[in-house]
Order: C-alpha cells, then structure tokens, then sequence
C-alpha cells in the first residue's frame, strides 16, 4: 500500500490517497476548498492513472469533508462513514457559515461502517476501529501488514485531537487512545488529520497528554 499526503484548505488538514498495485485507491477526508487543491487531488490521481473505488472519512468535521463534494462530482462515490457521525455531517453548512467558509454541501452517505469492518480495495484491506471522543463517529483504518494507522484526529505528535468541539468528551477520547490505539504495535506509523506523522512507540513514550 502507497499513501500519499496532501496538506489542504484553512485549517491544514492532511488528505489521504491510498493505493496499490492494482491501481485502485481510496480517498481519506478530502479537505481541498479551492480550485487549485481539486486540482492537485485530480492531478495525482490521473498523472499515477488509478481508479477511485471508495470515499472514506475518519469523521465529518468541516475540514475532513469539505471535499466529499468534489470527490462525489468528479468520481461518483458518496462518503462511508460511522453512523454516529452522521449528525456533525448535517451540520457541515451552519459550521460553514460560522467560520466564514465556502461550503460544498457532502452528498449523503453511501454506507455506515462500524468497529471490526474490513475494507477492501486491490489487493489492500484496513480494518475500521471506532475510536469516539474528538468525534462520536470517528473511526481509524489499520492495515495490519504494513502497521500503518489512517488516524484522523484521534492523535497527534506530542497531542490529542480536540474535545471542546460539539459532541466532543475528553475522557472518551482518553479511552480510545489507550484501549485501542496503544493495543497496536509499537512501531505502527501514525499518519495524522494535522501535522506530521508518529508513531504508537513514541507517544506512549512522550505524549504528554498521556503520561
């Protein structure tokens, strides 16, 4: 499995494009808002000649779908998400218009995934974890043969993903963090909604938060 970031719109959020040897991929929170970042996604996606099969996102806070939109119009594939999650997704236009953001209302979801789902693309497969707390729906994809985690905003380098936001509960995300991402191997590769990559080994080490 490939896994090629983009740093997008006003918040930098990091988009996912998963791929492999079939050449089949999947997008991961597509948070482009202009012209020119649809752009860059487009542009990788036809320049590397793959084809999109599947829509994911972690959760559906604005910065995570602002591109699902993009994504339904040029590929046809509506999001899957966590069911929990799809309250936060109906609010995308009024937490738009609160933050003074063009909005590029998501399409309904496709489907619902839940805890211990297997997706499928190529020759690749992500097991879906729920981890609640940033988000009530967020989820996270494992892919066990290279221990890469698609995180979201469950962790960050030497952080924690948000708890003041609605629907938000600190001592569930605490939870999450402990119980299910800290049970994968250490040397599992984080890959972050914002900010760089980790690893699981060095924030059970040095994550203040989690101390």
């Amino acid at each position: 499995m490939n896994i090629q970031s983009f740093t997008f719109g006003p918040f930098q959020e990091n988009t996912y494009i998963l791929y492999d040897d079939s050449q089949e991929c999947v997008i991961v929170d597509p948070g482009c808002y202009s012209g020119a970042e649809e752009k860059e996604l487009k542009d990788f996606i036809t320049t590397k000649k793959l084809k999109v099969v599947k829509l994911l996102n972690t959760h559906c806070h604005l910065d995570h779908v602002a591109g699902n939109a993009f994504v339904f119009d040029t590929y046809g594939f509506k999001p899957i998400i966590h069911k929990d999650d799809l309250v936060i997704l109906n609010n995308q236009q009024r937490v738009s218009e609160m933050y003074g953001l063009p909005c590029n209302i998501s399409p309904e979801p496709e489907g619902y995934m839940k805890e211990g789902d297997i997706i499928e693309f190529g020759d690749t497969k992500l097991l879906v974890i729920h981890t609640p707390g940033h988000a009530p729906g967020h989820v996270v994809f494992f892919n066990k043969e290279q221990k890469a985690l698609l995180n979201g905003d469950v962790l960050f380098k030497r952080s924690i993903g948000r708890t003041d936001l609605t629907f938000g509960n600190h001592d569930q995300l605490i939870n999450s963090i402990k119980t299910k991402l800290f049970s994968l191997p250490d040397e599992t590769v984080v890959y972050c909604g914002h900010g760089p990559n980790t690893t699981i080994g060095e924030e059970k080490r040095s994550n203040p938060y989690l101390q």
